[in-house]
């Protein structure tokens, strides 16, 4: 395993972990990661992240299993960030877009789809 080279921010940081099973159809899991890549994502969605004050986000796929991890400044207000997510352009074209992949409503926010998880061990410095 080579693991993923990893930016360090200055100031603390809060990071959110979240959870989305999607269709285990090899054909569908395939697109999703398409739909994914740097080659294909939406810009627009990307420019949203960072516009509602996300400093990094990644996903990771083992199976037909998602892990979202998202680092964001400590003072980051989760539910506003996503409310105002919403709202931006592309946005609810995109959630309808990969609803098909996440097998949830066509009209679901990001907020709606995903579960947060649960930390049960940090090692400390």
């Amino acid at each position: 395993m080579e693991g993923y080279i990893q930016t360090i921010s200055e100031g603390k940081i809060k990071r959110y972990v979240q959870y989305l099973a999607i269709s285990d159809d090899p054909e569908l899991l395939t697109q999703y990661k398409k739909w994914h890549s740097e080659e294909y994502h939406w810009k627009e969605i990307r420019d949203g992240i960072r516009e509602v004050g996300i400093l990094e986000m990644e996903i990771y796929l083992l199976g037909n299993h998602l892990t979202m991890i998202v680092d964001a400044p400590a003072d980051l207000d989760w539910q506003a960030a996503m409310n105002r997510l919403a709202t931006l352009p592309r946005q609810a074209e995109w959630e309808a877009f990969v609803s098909k992949f996440q097998g949830c409503s066509s009209e679901a926010r990001s907020d709606e789809k995903w579960r947060p998880m649960e930390r049960i061990f940090h090692l400390y410095k």
